[in-house]
């Protein structure tokens, strides 16, 4: 989803002179071929946006490969930037690697001040790895590393598998096949009161494209609305924008995860950038594009 967005608006900006393989090409896991892949192709400028993502569940079930697949994957990547003299890389973290608690908003200076999330644990901290090593070989080897922690995004080419997938996508699968089954209703994980906040990913995509080519600090930058809602009330709103008309039932048993993520984002806001989709058109875009794929109800 993200690497696709940041080709997207490379597109739009008339870049054309990229590298790309998908994960079938070219396994980032094996550190032989990844030291190849950069030798051949000698890139200047990195998008470090590869990583194994999940929801809850996911990350529940897959807790040694979302660590161990995270921390090859970038360290591969980011070392062999290093070796092969690339310009400049960004990597791509995310907003769970805050505290489980950590004071709302969540500025970045909150990295590394509590205890993390159980349930998203792993993911997390081959994240924090991922942003530390950036810091790291900019400190020995003076390399142009940074590091952006998006908030939790959504948008197309995201993944709806009902085991894997992130809330928002997984909402609009669950709400569809309950409307064109006729389903009386639908049952979702936890209480329903935590906040999340969104980003739509061509948003990010912006966003990154504007701090590659002027942010070259090591301090790590969030990048969000600056915006919550209620998972509750995130439900109500795809509910309304699918047509379901059934009932919403929460399984208090199943974990709500942290209590409430919603980044700080005033320093990126200081930088010039500013999301600009709203959050019903953004889902409202993509339950059109949710209806054109081929998915097994």
């Amino acid at each position: 989803m993200v690497g696709s967005a940041i080709v997207r608006k490379l597109n739009e900006e008339g870049i054309s002179n990229m590298v790309a393989r998908t994960s079938s090409e070219l396994d980032l896991r094996k550190q032989e071929d990844v030291n190849d892949f950069f030798k051949k192709e000698k890139p200047d400028y990195v998008f470090l946006a590869a990583a194994k993502v999940g929801g809850i569940m996911a990350n529940n079930t897959y807790k040694a490969e979302f660590l161990y697949d995270n921390l090859i994957i970038e360290s591969n990547i980011i070392d062999a930037a290093h070796k092969n003299d690339v310009k400049k890389l960004m990597f791509l973290g995310s907003s769970c690697i805050y505290p489980k608690l950590a004071p709302q908003p969540l500025k970045e200076e909150y990295l590394l001040s509590g205890f993390l999330e159980p349930t998203n644990e792993p993911y997390a901290i081959a994240k924090i790895a991922g942003i530390k090593l950036c810091e790291y070989y900019r400190d020995q080897y003076g390399c142009n590393f940074i590091s952006v922690m998006p908030t939790n995004l959504y948008g197309p080419n995201d993944s709806y598998d009902l085991q894997n997938s992130h809330v928002l996508p997984a909402l609009i699968r669950k709400f569809h096949t309950a409307k064109v089954t006729g389903a009386p209703a639908v049952t979702l994980w936890g209480s329903g009161s935590p906040r999340r906040e969104f980003l739509h990913v061509d948003d990010l995509a912006n966003a990154c494209f504007q701090l590659m080519q002027t942010y070259n600090k090591k301090q790590f930058l969030n990048i969000g609305t600056g915006e919550d809602l209620t998972i509750k009330e995130l439900a109500e709103l795809i509910k309304n924008i699918v047509g379901y008309s059934g009932k919403i039932n929460w399984d208090t048993s199943r974990p709500d995860g942290t209590p409430r993520k919603l980044m700080d984002v005033s320093k990126v806001h200081a930088l010039g950038w500013m999301h600009e989709i709203k959050l019903e058109d953004g889902i409202k875009k993509t339950y059109t594009n949710f209806l054109t794929l081929k998915l097994d109800e």
